[in-house]
């Protein structure tokens, strides 16, 4: 069991890979939705820094050359701008949790994913190209929930996807997050914010692995 889920683990690491160094023109054109994913990962976590804060938000909005946006009002800012990059990591993270060790959970939580992304294009409506990605990308998962016995496979994939992504993307992506996180939290630096933001992530992604496995073994014992 514990080697079958490590092998999951490579090839989806090996496909990610292959696509994005190896895939050229056509290798792009696949892991472009999984690239605008993460950035409404990114901004999702935006929005839940405003929300849990006390803030609100008033829209959120994806770019096709894969940019984002969010505007709150209110909230902890230093708080909000974390969640970006960091909120972004954590859901990456469940998701390839749920998809690794949950059967049961892997449709529901894509069916949440898809809402998620309903109630933001509706919602936090900004431009036509972010809410039509959005609906798209969501009624794409809810076919995967309803008409085939794929969601904890295609769970796991995009989980994993985005936290590579992620750690890759740590000193382009958060660049102007942790510019006005600097300007707020001035004690340190820009770059030392940088790593310490990416040693959070990286973490959390061994912690995930951590647990992953843990719970793997608990089963492997439970059979016997």
């Amino acid at each position: 069991m514990r080697n079958s889920l490590a092998l999951r683990i490579l090839l989806y690491l090996t496909v990610y890979f292959c696509l994005r160094f190896f895939g050229g023109e056509i290798g792009y054109k696949i892991l472009y939705p999984i690239n605008l994913l993460v950035t409404f990962l990114h901004e999702f976590g935006h929005a839940v820094g405003a929300i849990l804060t006390g803030g609100s938000v008033l829209s959120i909005e994806i770019s096709p050359n894969g940019a984002g946006a969010t505007r709150t009002l209110g909230g902890s800012f230093p708080i909000i701008l974390m969640g970006g990059y960091i909120g972004s990591a954590i859901f990456g993270n469940l998701l390839f949790l749920i998809g690794a060790r949950s059967q049961n959970f892997a449709k529901p939580v894509l069916g949440v994913l898809a809402a998620s992304m309903i109630f933001s294009s509706v919602f936090w409506f900004r431009t036509m190209f972010t809410s039509g990605f959005l609906i798209v990308f969501a009624l794409v998962l809810l076919f995967i929930v309803f008409k085939t016995n794929w969601a904890r496979e295609i769970l796991m994939f995009l989980g994993l996807a985005c936290i590579v992504y992620i750690v890759q993307d740590f000193n382009v992506g958060p660049t102007s997050d942790l510019t006005r996180y600097a300007e707020e939290m001035v004690i340190l630096p820009m770059k030392a914010w940088m790593y310490i933001w990416l040693g959070i992530v990286l973490f959390l992604c061994y912690w995930n692995l951590k647990l992953i496995f843990r719970l793997e073994d608990k089963v492997v014992q439970d059979e016997f």
